[in-house]
């Protein structure tokens, strides 16, 4: 389980990338990159990090599902996820 507080920075990061994303296409509309800087260093989508829904562990992440690979195995495993089942051969 990942701290509470790193999974609350993370929020607070999507939040604000959400608040400035259209004034920040709109900087980037009209090239005013010093426009840009000045905007907070957060509001960046590019610092944004994928978590799992569950855990908030920040590695081995599975896009597709939200999840991280222990918590998809596990969820799998338990026939929790449609669609998914254990490959053997």
């Amino acid at each position: 389980m990942a701290k509470v507080s790193m999974v609350a920075r993370e929020v607070k990061r999507q939040a604000l990338v959400k608040r400035y994303a259209a004034k920040r296409a709109q900087l980037l509309k009209d090239g005013d990159y010093e426009g840009l800087q000045n905007l907070p260093k957060n509001a960046s989508p590019v610092r944004l990090h994928n978590r799992c829904k569950i855990t908030g562990r920040p590695k081995g992440y599975m896009r597709q599902f939200g999840l991280s690979r222990i918590q998809f195995r596990e969820m799998a495993s338990k026939g929790l996820i449609p669609g998914v089942k254990k490959a053997s051969w």
